[in-house]
Order: C-alpha cells, then structure tokens, then sequence
C-alpha cells in the first residue's frame, strides 16, 4: 500500500464517523415528525445517542488492538456499525432508534480509535502531523457532500434510506480495508489483555501532563463543534430558513476547514504542531469574543453573510487545531498507542458530546447560547494548553522529520 493509498483508507475509515451525523441534519425534522417526537430539541438526542456510544467504546478498542492486532477489532466494529445502520431503517419507535444509533456509535469507535493507532504506528513527530491534516481535508470532504446527500435522499425517498446509504458506504469501506490494509502493530509493541496491563497503560497515558491536557483542551473544543451539530437545523432553517439550501451552508464551513487542514498539512513540517496550533488557538478566541460581542449587541437576528463570516473564519482556525493538538496528545504515547488513542478517545468525544449536548439543549430561538459555547470552550482550552507547556506557548519541541523518512507498513 503506497502513502496516498493509506492516507485515502484511512480518511474513509474515519469519515464514516462523520457520515453517520452529518447526512441525517436535514432529516432530523422528518424523523421528529415520523416517529411523534413533539419538543425540537429532542431530536437532537438522535445525534447525542450516537456519540455517547461512540466516546464510550472507545475505552474498550484501545486495549483489544493493541492485544489481537489493528485489523480484527477495526472489522468488529464495522460489521456492528453496517448492521445498526441498516437496523435502523426498520425500526418503529424513536427509543428504537435511539438504541441502535447508540449501538451504532459502539461500533464506529473502532473506525476513531483503531484508525488513530494505525497512523501513530507508521508516523510519529511532524510527519504525524502532517500526515494527519491530509487525512482530516479528505475526512472534511464528507460534511461538504453528506449533508446535500441526505437532502438528496429526502427527496426521492424517506429518511430511512439515509441510514440504508450509510450501510452500504460502510460496507464498501470494510471491503476495502480488509483487502488492502496490511497488520501495522509490531511485535513488540503488543500488551497483553489484563487488567494489571490495561490498568498500567491507562495509567501511562493519565499521568502524562501533554497527552492529558491536550485532550482535555480537545475536549472543549470539540465541544462546541458538537454544540453547533446538534443546533446546525434549527439555525440555518429556523433562524435564517435556508430550508434546501442548509446543506449548503454546512457544507460551505466543512470545505473551509478541509483547506485550513490541508494548508496545515504544508505548513507543519516547517514551523511545528505548537507554533500552528497555538496561534490558531489564540486567533479562535478572539473571533468567538468578537462575534460574541456582535451577537449580543448588535442586530438581532444578525445578518446571515456576517454570521456565516465569523463562523467561517472560527472554524478555519479549528481546522489547524484539531490534528496537532491530536498528535501532540499521541506523539509521547507511541509504545501504548492503542490504549492511548482509546483513553483520548473516549475524553474528548464523550466529554465533547456532553458539552455540545448540553449547548445545543440550551438553544432558545437564537444563536447566542451556541456563540456562548463557542468563546467559553476556547478559555477552557488555552487553559489547558498552558498547563500542557507549562505556561510558555510557540516553544518547538520536535525536529523536522528526515527528508528520506517514508511510509513502512508491517
């Protein structure tokens, strides 16, 4: 397998976490309607369930591939993903549905976490990194297309063959990762399965002040980008009634994000993960406290080009934070790399979910709670950044990596 191929595999792998959020936002109504859920913002709970499933199985990949190998649990997981899936499109209840998008989540955890852990076992430093942003612009690709996908559907059909799409993409995927993707643990690096092992590799990563706080500032982060997924429907077409027209919006903000991490990608190598990351850390928290600020004393709804601006030019910023401070959090943690991808897993998508769930609750007709959510997570993680660097920022710590340096599966 050559690096292009790998980079596409595993963009794929980890896009059908996205898939199975981003191409239902436009059905979330008619699944409301269809299934007699009256309050709006229950019908977020579509999205919550599946996330808490997916932070939640996270603990439990780690240890198992880093015991049996990537490729077992990465195929266990996709088979319990493609069977939800297309469970869901006979289910006649919304607890139904919400019980298998939670089974849903359990199995896509292995797409995040096992995925993580192969690119942690080929790459590490600068070349992680960049290897990283390139697989986080075709990841990015997915918010783009899956939202007008869904719309798509809707109109031919009824929602429950979003779900039946989103089976057959991940079956495809699986074909192709079980052809194509070669075992990447090595020997040596394989724990064996006890609690006294398990135990002493959470207990590595937990104690580790880098890994640690920069999930935990991954956490906020993310937090908010939950925030706006789950209020994405009622902003776009309740505040500004784009109606058809949402997946173009959504997919507009996901296509900036693809070109900030690919211009991330580039950049990398050249001036390191913490001199990137920082500075668009700092530059998040300052648009968020800008278009608070706009958003609380100016016009109320605030003009939608001005608000599509500020959310653009936040989520650019995200774009170069999300896969350095992820491979800042991996980067000293290689020889547990399953564990560590499980443990940081579960912290930043579980306590993402719960920020963003409770942000998109808290959703009152307007987009000042969300805007709120936004500046208050990036105090939170500059916090947690600082803590991380020991209150210096900017300082590099990791060489370029060889000019030779190539990718070697094993």
């Amino acid at each position: 397998m050559g690096k292009r191929e790998f980079i596409a595999l595993a963009a794929f792998l980890m896009a059908i976490n996205s898939l199975a959020i981003d191409i239902m936002l436009p059905a979330l109504q008619q699944i409301g309607s269809s299934l007699g859920v009256e309050n709006e913002n229950h019908r977020q709970y579509v999205v919550t369930a599946y996330l808490i499933g997916f932070g939640s199985a996270q603990l439990f990949y780690g240890p198992l591939s880093d015991r049996f190998g990537r490729r077992i649990p990465l195929l266990i997981g996709l088979a319990v993903y493609i069977i939800s899936a297309f469970g869901i499109a006979l289910i006649p209840s919304f607890a139904s549905l919400l019980a298998l998008r939670f089974i849903q989540g359990l199995g896509s955890a292995a797409t995040r976490v096992i995925t993580i852990s192969i690119v942690r076992d080929v790459f590490g430093g600068r070349l992680m990194a960049e290897v990283m942003s390139l697989i986080m612009m075709v990841f990015m690709i997915v918010p783009v297309i899956a939202p007008g996908s869904g719309q798509i559907i809707m109109l031919v059909s009824t929602w429950h063959m979003i779900f039946v799409f989103i089976g057959t993409m991940a079956t495809l995927v699986g074909i192709w990762m079980y052809f194509r993707l070669p075992e990447t643990l090595k020997p040596e690096n394989v724990r064996p399965l006890t609690v006294k092992s398990v135990a002493a590799g959470f207990r590595i990563v937990l104690t580790n002040r880098v890994a640690l706080c920069y999930t935990l500032a991954s956490t906020f982060l993310f937090g908010a980008l939950f925030g706006f997924i789950n209020s994405a429907q009622q902003i776009y077409s309740g505040i500004y009634g784009l109606g058809v027209y949402t997946p173009v919006a959504f997919g507009g903000v996901a296509l900036f994000m693809a070109l900030s991490s690919f211009i991330n990608s580039q950049l990398v190598g050249r001036f390191g993960m913490r001199r990137l990351s920082h500075a668009a850390l700092l530059g998040f928290s300052l648009v968020t406290f800008v278009w608070l600020i706009v958003q609380l004393y100016g016009p109320a709804p605030m003009p939608f080009p001005l608000f599509m601006l500020f959310f653009a030019l936040a989520m650019f910023q995200f774009g170069w934070i999300g896969s350095n401070f992820n491979s800042l959090a991996m980067e000293p943690l290689g020889h547990v790399a399953g564990t560590a991808s499980s443990v940081l897993g579960f912290m930043s998508t579980v306590g993402g979910a719960s920020i963003g769930a409770g942000i998109g609750q808290y959703f009152n007709g307007t987009a000042t709670p969300m805007v709120i959510g936004y500046f208050t997570v990036s105090l939170f993680g500059l916090m947690f950044v600082l803590i991380a660097e020991k209150g210096r920022l900017f300082r590099p710590h990791n060489a370029p990596p060889p000019a030779d340096q190539s990718l070697a599966l094993h």
